[in-house]
């Protein structure tokens, strides 16, 4: 029996000088395939199917591009060993900036960038100091892989360029007012405040906290032990009442704690949804989950936790990041006594 005619995407035809018809397969970006046998037949789908498998497995832009381009910079630095030895959510935010610097520039001559060049690229981002430096940083790290690796460049154009210095403000931090409020809005037994209390208990950042489950209990369920995906960090947080009376109302079949529809929600999915409940608390704008991270760190200081006791529930890598809180709460301490002591001294000078 012949095979059975059949249409399938991305399929060229023609005759070659002998008359005899080949067939293609010619995916957009990526190399012919040449397809034996007649359309149809096993021989000719085993091979159609895996041209179509390595074209779908190709990253997004990874198609054909022009030697020595930058596009060719960024798809090589993608396999280099200090991209390839990046956490998978590190990587995910280079490959966004290098992206948005390809979606331009891409088919442009990396050898061909010098210092202007490079101004001209950050001046793209004048005005928005985050993304000017995020936008420099890839720059070097690609101009070092151009020049040590691929020998593209011999002088950095990006040498003495730096970075923009700002302020950086950072999340702000919840006080027990906030917490009292949004608390008095959701009640105990919704994910709305299962979500506060396994973010202020546990005092981990969002991306971790939507993955929290059953899988994360230790020592007969007493405490809560992950590795964080930003720093790899272990930590091992003992369970509070607060928030070991909000686990008890769980199904015990549900594994993911704050899943929606049985599955776990993505982290920015979770932060619309947290500063939604925020609004409906009556909360001002400003207040985020990273809020109520700090406010685990500010309880902890307050209840005159070291700065190494801090460390080890929110994971930070270095003490200076911990000893912060305790600078914190010890000023506000002083500065109460420091004005007692003026508030005692000018009552006995009126007597």
């Amino acid at each position: 029996m012949s095979p059975v005619p059949v249409r399938l995407k991305h399929i060229s035809r023609f005759k070659d000088r002998h008359g005899k018809t080949r067939h293609y397969l010619r995916v957009p970006g990526c190399k012919p395939v040449a397809l034996p046998g007649e359309p149809g037949s096993p021989e000719f789908m085993d091979a159609y199917l895996n041209g179509v498998r390595t074209a779908s497995a190709k990253k997004p832009g990874e198609g054909k591009v022009q030697a020595g381009s930058l596009d060719a910079v960024a798809i090589s630095f993608y396999q280099c060993d200090l991209f390839k030895g990046l956490r998978a959510s590190t990587q995910v935010q280079y490959r966004r900036v290098i992206e948005d610097l390809r979606r331009d520039h891409g088919g442009k001559p990396f050898a061909l960038l010098d210092k202007q060049g490079t101004k001209k690229l950050l001046e793209e981002k004048s005005g928005r100091l985050t993304a000017y430096n995020r936008r420099l940083r890839m720059l070097k790290l690609m101009v070092k892989h151009a020049m040590d690796d691929l020998e593209l460049l011999d002088e950095d154009p990006t040498e003495g360029v730096t970075r923009k210095k700002h302020q950086a403000t950072g999340f702000r931090p919840w006080d027990e007012g906030h917490i009292e409020q949004y608390r008095a809005r959701h009640p105990s037994g919704t994910t709305a405040r299962l979500a506060l209390e396994l973010l202020l208990n546990v005092g981990q950042r969002r991306g971790d906290t939507v993955t929290i489950g059953r899988q994360h209990l230790r020592e007969g369920g007493s405490k809560i032990g992950l590795r964080q995906s930003k720093t790899g960090e272990w930590v091992n947080v003992p369970i509070l009442p607060d928030l070991q009376r909000e686990l008890a109302l769980l199904p015990a079949t549900q594994m993911t704690f704050l899943e929606v529809n049985g599955r776990p929600r993505s982290a920015n999915g979770f932060y619309n949804t947290f500063r939604d409940w925020c609004a409906q608390a009556g909360l001002e704008a400003g207040l985020a989950p990273h809020g109520l991270r700090k406010a685990c760190g500010r309880r902890l200081a307050e209840a005159e936790g070291s700065a190494h006791m801090i460390m080890a529930v929110l994971g930070h890598r270095t003490l200076a990041e911990a000893q912060k809180y305790c600078d914190d709460v010890n000023r506000a301490r002083l500065a109460e006594q420091g004005m007692e002591k003026v508030r005692v001294m000018t009552r006995q000078g009126e007597k």
